[in-house]
C-alpha cells in the first residue's frame, strides 16, 4: 500500500513512468498533511498552560483533524485503485459484442469510481478548512506559520482533486456529469474562499 511506504519510496514510485500514483493520490496526501499539521497546532496549544482558555476547542478540533488525516491517507490508495480500475477496463477484450458491452460497462464503473474519490478528497479538504476557520483565533501563536501551511495544503488538495474530477466527468452519463460538476464547483468555491481568508489573516500576523 502506498500509505505504508517511506517518503523516499513513495517519491520514487511517484516519479517513475508508472501513471499511478499520480495527481489524485498526491492531492489526497496534501489533504492528509494539512490535517496532520492542524492536529499538531491543536496539540501544541492544548498542552500549553498559557493557552488554557483554548484547550477545549483545540482538543475538539484536534480529534477531528486526526480522523480527517486518517480518512485522507486512505484516499491516497483509493485514488490509485480507482485509476487502475479504469486502466484495467480499457485492456479488456472487445472482439465480440458481449465483450464490447462488458468492457464498456467496466469502463463506466471505473470512471465513476475515479470521479467519486477526488470528490471525496474535495469534501474532506473543505471540512479541514472549516476546522481551521474555527481555530483561527484559538491556538498557540508560535504555530502561525504551521497553521498557514496547513491551510495551503488543504487548498492544494482541493484544487488538485477538482482537476481529477474534471478529467473524469466527460466519461460519465449526463446526469452524473452534471452532479459531479455542480458539487465540485460548489466545493471549490467555498474552500477557495476559506483558504484565501485564512491565508490573508495569518500572513498579516507574521
Amino acid at each position: 500500500m502506498l500509505k505504508n511506504k517511506t517518503i523516499e519510496e513513495f517519491l520514487e514510485v511517484l516519479g517513475s513512468e508508472s501513471p499511478a500514483p499520480g495527481g489524485g493520490s498526491v492531492s489526497a496526501l496534501c489533504g492528509a498533511q494539512g490535517a496532520a499539521l492542524l492536529s499538531m497546532v491543536c496539540d501544541l496549544t492544548s498542552s500549553n498552560p498559557k493557552y488554557e482558555e483554548h484547550h477545549e476547542i483545540c482538543r475538539e478540533v484536534g480529534a477531528k483533524a486526526k480522523l480527517l488525516k486518517n480518512d485522507l491517507t486512505d484516499l491516497i490508495d483509493e485514488d490509485t485503485r480507482a485509476f487502475n480500475m479504469v486502466s484495467d477496463a480499457f485492456k479488456l477484450p472487445k472482439d465480440s459484442e458481449q465483450e464490447k458491452m462488458l468492457r464498456k460497462e467496466a469502463i463506466k464503473a471505473g470512471t465513476l469510481e475515479a470521479t467519486k474519490v477526488p470528490l471525496k478528497v474535495m469534501t474532506l479538504s473543505v471540512e479541514g478548512l472549516s476546522l481551521a476557520e474555527r481555530l483561527i483565533d484559538s491556538f498557540n501563536t508560535n504555530c502561525d506559520s504551521d497553521f498557514g501551511v496547513a491551510t495551503l495544503n488543504f487548498l492544494s488538495a482541493l484544487k488538485g482533486a477538482w482537476l481529477n474530477v474534471k478529467i473524469n466527468i466527460p466519461g460519465l452519463d449526463d446526469e452524473l456529469r452534471e452532479f459531479f460538476e455542480k458539487e465540485g464547483k460548489a466545493l471549490l468555491a467555498r474552500g477557495s474562499r476559506l483558504a484565501e481568508s485564512l491565508f490573508v489573516e495569518i500572513e498579516a500576523r507574521l
